[in-house]
């Protein structure tokens, strides 16, 4: 009953804080916008179209010759993941130019080299094409398309498409934070309200962390109302730009997993930083990132992993 009380007490929280909330954070200054809401939306069509044609078609249909391991047993690549980034990098240079820098988690397998190019691009178009690939292979429904737009080592837009529920979080630098999609209202994305520590809950993904962190993670973590793990980033980030928990913590950082879902979570409002303090870059792929609903929020919890 305490349990239920203490969920129900949050979600009572939630309601107030979205009623109350900006759409960011007062001390944020607003990015002169250069991608469109049409540019957005263009993303959002092409996530669509490549969930629809290439993705779902073959969620829990495939078989042992479709899935190939990658870096360890349990990192997967499926002919969907391969598929989807073909289609949406198609589109890309369709909507954006032949020329603009596209950059997908299966063609930085065949090239890491392609990373160093990013801090610099004019544009690039930064995507994964199945987030949570282990859950797709293994037919749990939660996974996600990723699609980002860097400029100049800047992120300007990002979207995280649900291809079972057909609905994007979405944001563009200074323009506020939303859920699109699904056949539903657009509405208005806020963080959670700050909560005590032993009152936060949400995500961490610490097994990733070398040691002595990867220890000093867990123990920390108890410390916190629990953490969960949906092997998802996407989804996981979902849930964090919603309101609906409190932290997000990863530590192998990539473009195509983070970028859109750093910039949707700053405009709805939240505060991130590596783990040392300093500010996430999409191009940086160490130092690990947490996110949380403002800086006192991030200050607790590093404290409680004894940083």
């Amino acid at each position: 009953m305490q349990s239920v009380q203490v969920i129900r007490v949050h979600v009572l929280e939630r309601l107030a804080h979205r009623r109350h909330s900006p759409s960011a954070a007062p001390s944020q200054k607003a990015t002169p916008m250069s991608v469109t809401r049409t540019e957005l939306d263009r993303l959002f069509a092409m996530a669509g179209e490549a969930a629809e044609v290439e993705i779902m078609p073959r969620f829990a249909n495939l078989s042992p010759a479709d899935v190939k391991v990658k870096a360890h047993a349990t990192d997967f690549v499926t002919v969907a993941d391969e598929a989807a980034e073909r289609l949406i990098e198609r589109r890309a240079r369709e909507a954006f130019g032949p020329d603009v820098f596209f950059l997908g988690e299966e063609i930085m397998e065949r090239d890491p080299s392609l990373i160093t190019r990013l801090a610099g691009a004019e544009r690039a178009i930064v995507v994964d094409p199945i987030d949570g690939t282990f859950n797709y292979a293994n037919g749990v429904p939660a996974f996600a398309v990723i699609i980002a737009v860097v400029e100049k080592g800047e992120v300007a837009a990002g979207l995280i498409y649900d291809p079972v529920r057909k609905d994007a979080a979405c944001a563009i630098a200074g323009q506020g934070a939303f859920m699109q999609g699904g056949g539903r209202p657009e509405v208005a994305l806020h963080v959670a309200a700050p909560a005590p520590l032993s009152d936060m809950h949400g995500c961490s993904s610490w097994a990733y962390a070398a040691e002595p962190l990867r220890s000093r993670l867990a123990a920390g973590l108890v410390k916190t109302w629990g953490a969960s793990n949906y092997r998802c980033g996407g989804q996981e980030m979902r849930l964090l730009t919603s309101g609906a928990i409190h932290f997000c913590q990863y530590n192998k950082l990539s473009p195509w997993d983070h970028a859109a879902g750093w910039l949707i979570h700053k405009e709805a409002g939240g505060y991130s930083a590596r783990l040392d303090g300093t500010p996430y870059q999409p191009h940086l792929r160490d130092g690990g990132i947490l996110m949380t609903p403002d800086k006192a929020s991030w200050d607790a919890m590093m404290a409680a992993v004894g940083s």
